[in-house]
């Protein structure tokens, strides 16, 4: 018979409620009861930590595949377009991309997260997740196809490529800017009839309005430079739409999917992405280093935008600790105008809720109760109250977990780590 733990530590947030020296127990992998320690201490062993339980956090957007390419995250560009010009030199440069993709993934899990949205686009990185126990959903990326190859081949490779994967698989169409428009709408059809999630690059670019409404711009410039002057968009002058409107119009957009970025938005945009049921993940430290704007932080929070919070990969972001960026998200809001006093509980929702709901696991993640996943992070804080700690937890940034279990398994404690050194 598999043991019970019981995790507690002086403050846990359930994801519903605060629980001053609180409890999880754990069976197995499943949460089997979550209340006060006092109620819970008979059912098992007990685990002591220091600080807060909080629910495994979510990593909602990434690339871990390169990680061995940080040393360009670390830098900043004037635009999106000289970084991808960047990208692109070093990218050609490298290999090693599943070695790479463990690498980002022990960061990760290191720094508390516990199910992630990982994009992949070679094959081998493609079972990092299931490979290392770890929740989420490897996205398969399609980028920089044409129609004609596409029906001539590339549909079948992605076919082939999709049936060959093990774990949670899904697909990722690049971006608007990066597939002709039947290929779009194709991968929009094969998600639904596959029964995928989608997960898409939208709204990044500065310059990706005026490539989608008119075919021009230093982003459509750039595309052409790259040989695929033939895409619909560059050859036929645009659409005349915003680039959320045109991924509505091909089928991109849906309950099915979420977003990464969203930056260049405005007012209509965000309804259509509420209307359609789709997720944002913000990725604010990513934008800082592309010489982006901050995103509508505020906005998307008033009008009622389910968001998630992603770092992006380590080539556009100093490190993959999700909650850098839940503090970064923090600050911007304020800076926005967002002056409700239930900042702290929203973004502690987007970083847990949001990023489960993003990705269709709402019912394994997200919340710490009975039933679920016992994915847990543990954080070195503690404050004298429930809303002080919240705050704390929100706003602390980088080097805040201390802690982390997945599937019941303790698969990070900060102490027997440093004690390892």
């Amino acid at each position: 018979m598999t043991a019970t733990r019981v995790h507690t530590a002086p403050w846990l947030f359930t994801g519903h409620r605060a629980v001053r020296h609180g409890a999880v127990a754990v069976t197995g992998a499943r949460i089997t009861a979550v209340g006060a320690l006092d109620e819970l201490r008979s059912a098992g062993e007990v685990v002591e930590w220091p600080g807060t339980l909080v629910p495994g956090l979510v990593n909602a957007h990434t690339h871990l595949q390169y990680t061995h390419m940080a040393a360009l995250g670390q830098d900043s560009y004037a635009s999106f377009e000289v970084w991808s010009e960047a990208f692109e030199a070093e990218y050609n440069r490298r290999d090693g991309w599943r070695a790479s993709a463990e690498d980002g993934l022990r960061a990760a899990v290191r720094s508390g997260t516990t199910a992630i949205a990982d994009v992949v686009t070679h094959a081998e990185a493609l079972d990092v997740l299931a490979a290392g126990r770890v929740h989420g959903i490897a996205y398969w990326e399609v980028m920089a196809w044409h129609d004609a190859d596409w029906a001539a081949r590339g549909r079948q490779e992605t076919l082939t490529v999709l049936a060959g994967a093990t774990g949670a698989v899904g697909l990722s169409p690049h971006a608007p800017y990066s597939l002709d428009t039947g290929v779009l709408d194709d991968l929009g059809r094969l998600a639904r009839e596959l029964g995928l999630r989608s997960h898409v690059h939208l709204a990044e670019s500065a310059a990706e309005h005026e490539y989608v409404a008119a075919g021009t711009g230093p982003l459509a410039q750039q595309w052409r430079d790259w040989g695929y002057g033939e895409f619909a968009l560059l050859r036929g002058g645009g659409v005349a739409a915003r680039p959320v409107t045109y991924a509505q119009t091909v089928g991109v957009l849906g309950g099915h999917t979420h977003v990464a970025h969203g930056i260049y938005v405005d007012a209509d945009d965000r309804a259509r992405l509420r209307d359609t049921g789709t997720v944002v993940a913000l990725c604010p430290r990513s934008n800082a280093v592309l010489g982006l704007d901050t995103a509508p932080v505020a906005d998307y929070l008033r009008e009622g935008n389910v968001i998630a919070v992603g770092t992006d990969s380590l080539s556009s972001s100093p490190s993959l600790d999700v909650l850098a960026d839940v503090a970064v998200l923090y600050r911007i809001a304020r800076a926005q105008g967002y002056a409700a006093d239930d900042l702290h509980a929203r973004l502690f929702a987007a970083v847990t809720t949001g990023g489960a709901a993003a990705m269709g696991l709402t019912e394994q993640l997200g919340t710490l109760e009975a039933g679920k996943a016992a994915d847990i992070t543990v954080l070195g804080i503690e404050e004298p109250t429930a809303s002080d700690t919240l705050a704390a937890v929100v706003e602390a940034g980088e080097g805040s977990a201390i802690g982390t279990i997945i599937d019941g398994e303790i698969r990070f404690d900060r102490k027997s780590a440093l004690a390892q050194r």
